[in-house]
């Protein structure tokens, strides 16, 4: 949304700073979408967000790499500060399996390592200032460009959903698919309480994805328009820019506790719920 001289008003900018670059199937073939075609991929199921994807693809491989090359450097005697950091994750992560997780399964503890780094390097993007990476991208052509991949809800559903088929798998390797169902239908209430304990399981089951999904998109959406309203006020004058420094700064230092108290708490479900469906009773 612009103003009649053309510059951008405070809501065309958050309204651009939200918008994905996207690419979508229409009868035309695939077609990018932008303020030149209205935006085309606005409400099509056949949509992909560019930003969204190659950012956390770019952030996975990156942590593949990173702990990669410490491990294949690592030294038994007085180890690098970069080894010593990824030593205390790993053992952090490995405790907070062997401390939650009751089963035995070596798949739990990579995979704990993996989610809790890779949702915390997304949640990191969001520290960097709002404009910076958008205005280079800007500068090459294009027009979009959200770097922080867990404000995206497609994101952050395709990690739950991925944990949520995990969950199912191992509770039906662990428990049967007669156990498994046993356990949606006979619980809490016993076998004369069926469509009742399956309504019940059956939504506590599909709250388990939805929940892990919405509370870290939602924290990191609130923290990423928080600090557009910011930029916002640093455009206001000599005051404005002293006082939306001031902010940023203080925001960003109590942001870095929600991107790894997020990363955190996903990590721990996911581990607990993993740990629920090796459960046989």
């Amino acid at each position: 949304m612009a103003s009649a001289n053309g510059e951008l008003t405070s809501a065309g900018y958050i309204q651009h700073h939200l918008k994905n670059l996207t690419v979508c199937q229409t009868e035309q073939g695939w077609q990018w979408s932008g303020a030149e075609n209205n935006y085309v991929c606005d409400g099509n199921f056949m949509a992909i967000h560019v930003d969204s994807v190659g950012w956390a693809l770019f952030l996975g491989i990156f942590f593949l790499w990173l702990f990669r090359s410490v491990a294949k450097k690592a030294t038994v005697g007085k180890p690098g500060k970069l080894q010593a950091f990824v030593e205390m994750i790993v053992e952090f992560v490995d405790k907070s399996v062997k401390e939650t997780f009751h089963g035995r399964n070596p798949v739990i503890a990579p995979l704990s390592l993996t989610v809790f780094v890779w949702i915390f390097l997304m949640n990191f993007m969001d520290l960097i200032p709002v404009d910076l990476l958008p205005m280079l991208f800007q500068a090459g052509g294009v027009g979009y460009m959200k770097v922080v991949p867990s404000t995206d809800p497609n994101i952050t559903f395709g990690l739950s959903l991925s944990v949520f088929l995990l969950i199912i798998y191992y509770s039906i390797k662990v428990k049967g698919p007669v156990g498994f169902f046993k356990e949606l239908a006979f619980h809490p209430f016993g076998p004369w309480m069926m469509p009742f304990n399956l309504l019940l399981e059956g939504i506590g089951l599909l709250a388990k994805p939805v929940s892990l999904a919405l509370r870290l998109f939602g924290n990191l959406y609130a923290g990423e328009l928080i600090f557009m309203l910011i930029a916002l006020l640093m455009t206001a004058g000599i005051g404005g820019f002293i006082g939306g420094t001031l902010a940023h700064v203080l925001w960003a230092v109590f942001h870095i506790l929600v991107i790894v108290l997020q990363a955190f708490i996903f990590m721990m479900l996911t581990i607990v719920y993993l740990s629920m469906a090796h459960e046989d009773h």
